[in-house]
């Protein structure tokens, strides 16, 4: 394993493009923030495979097989968020291993589909359960290495996932900064990043500071009550209610929490603004810089190095696209008014929609099919009084053929979070039917006027628009 030092003409395979990423010095974001410090951000999403975890895949298979554990043409098998799985590919394809990868379902189909067309399979498992769950992503992969000839890395507690940033990412750091470097920022995922460059950066900087930031949600950050309750996020490849083997804590000397909508405007801003095609995390890291920074008035000649983990088009269906900011709440709704639109200011209500049959998080495969054969179309799913899923027939058709369901397991781990749910005095017709562009069903909430809570919920779809287009259609 000889990360590469000094640029060469041809490369004899891919393995020897990853690294000596290149350090950016954002102008436009830290002006307009009113920062005088400088921040400069490593741009880890120009690696060959798209991530900083080709760095830890690379490693990984190449130690496992130094040390005898794996030989090519045996199965490698690991639980990832995309990024580590593609890293993975890249040395499998070059040493000649199989893959096998489980994913959350949260994770984007396009790190799904980027997995299969390295060669990999994919086995997807709900995001919501516990890491430690037998159908978990952890779980299902922790089973089908136990197969003769299978072997899990696993970047969680795998050493080799911190040694590559603490041989390669913090030593290119120093280098390309001469040594001067106040303040080091990464997102918490596995903790490979953090523990691996905090090492080092201790050893041969004292003086520079590592600061951690963990999305709201996690609960990774120190001390705990920084934290708040566990609960769900929709930012890829960072944040754990549980601390990884891997992550040593003690190399962090601040941390910071960012939530969802501020990750995904700054990332949003930072490929706008500075032209850098960064993911989401990335716009976590940030927002988290720009807090830190004002809560500790760090002004001129100070130096501030951040990690941007991956790129932009891992997300082109999610926070890159402006409609899936709308669908899941992060921009208002009221961005898509359209005065010229046909049905603009009709209210949705003449649609005449049915109310929907509620369900908690008890029902069952076998009372969600019998739902489904009474003539309900959606079968939605409230958990703690909140919409948390719906099934319908082309879904469950799809569950119950690719894994081995019994009418007795909990319909919610197989439900679906693909739909955009709205609250009824939003919306206009024109508005939903937009939005009717790119789901195949919006859910309409209506709450009680003096608990809030949900008290009934409407599916619309384009059939049931369609009548009204057409009636203001000109002949």
């Amino acid at each position: 394993y000889e990360p590469r030092s000094l640029p060469k003409k041809i490369f004899n395979n891919v393995l020897e493009m990853i690294g000596n990423t290149p350090l950016v010095r954002l102008k436009k974001i830290p002006q307009a923030e009113g920062l005088r410090c400088e921040i400069l951000a490593s741009c880890e999403f120009l690696n060959p495979g798209g991530s900083s975890k080709d760095r830890v895949g690379w490693r990984m298979v190449f130690d496992t097989q130094k040390q005898g554990k794996i030989k090519p043409g045996d199965t490698l098998v690991e639980p990832t968020s995309g990024n580590t799985g593609i890293g993975m590919a890249l040395a499998a394809i070059t040493y000649g291993y199989n893959l096998i990868f489980t994913m959350p379902e949260k994770i984007s189909e396009e790190k799904a589909d980027l997995l299969r067309a390295l060669g990999g399979k994919v086995h997807r498992a709900p995001s919501e359960l516990d890491h430690d769950h037998p159908d978990s992503y952890a779980g299902i992969a922790l089973r089908l290495s136990q197969q003769p000839n299978h072997y899990m890395l696993n970047q969680y507690i795998n050493p080799s996932n911190a040694l590559a940033h603490y041989d390669a990412t913090a030593e290119e750091l120093i280098e390309q900064c001469d040594g001067k470097i106040d303040y080091v920022v990464i997102a918490a995922g596995t903790g490979g990043t953090i523990t691996g460059i905090g090492r080092k950066i201790r050893e041969k900087m004292p003086n520079c500071k590592i600061v951690a930031v963990d999305p709201v949600g996690s609960l990774q950050a120190l001390p705990g009550t920084l934290n708040g309750p566990a609960g769900s996020f929709k930012i890829e490849g960072i944040g754990n209610d549980y601390i990884p083997m891997v992550m040593d804590r003690s190399v962090v000397d601040y941390w910071v929490k960012t939530d969802d909508q501020e990750s995904f405007e700054m990332a949003r801003r930072l490929i706008r603004e500075e032209g850098l095609l960064v993911g989401g995390s990335s716009g976590t890291t940030l927002a988290g810089v720009i807090k830190f920074a004002k809560e500790h008035n760090l002004g001129e000649g100070v130096r501030i190095v951040f990690s941007c983990p991956d790129g932009a088009r891992n997300y082109i269906s999610k926070f890159v696209s402006t409609g899936w900011m709308i669908d899941n709440g992060f921009t208002p709704v009221s961005s898509l008014k359209d005065p010229s639109h046909p049905l603009n200011n009709i209210s949705w209500r003449i649609l005449n929609l049915k109310s929907l049959r509620l369900f908690d998080d008890k029902l069952t495969i076998g009372d969600a099919l019998e739902a489904l054969n009474e003539g309900n179309e959606i079968v939605p799913i409230l958990k703690e009084g909140v919409l948390f899923k719906i099934i319908n027939q082309t879904h469950l058709c799809t569950k119950i053929a690719s894994k081995k369901l019994k009418k007795s397991d909990l319909a919610i781990w197989e439900g679906t979070r693909d739909f955009a749910a709205f609250e009824e005095q939003d919306l206009d017709l024109a508005q939903l039917e937009q939005i009717l562009r790119r789901n195949f069903v919006v859910i309409i909430r209506e709450r009680d006027p003096t608990t809030k809570s949900i008290s009934a919920l409407y599916a619309a779809t384009s059939s049931h628009i369609l009548p009204i287009i057409i009636s203001k259609m000109t002949k």
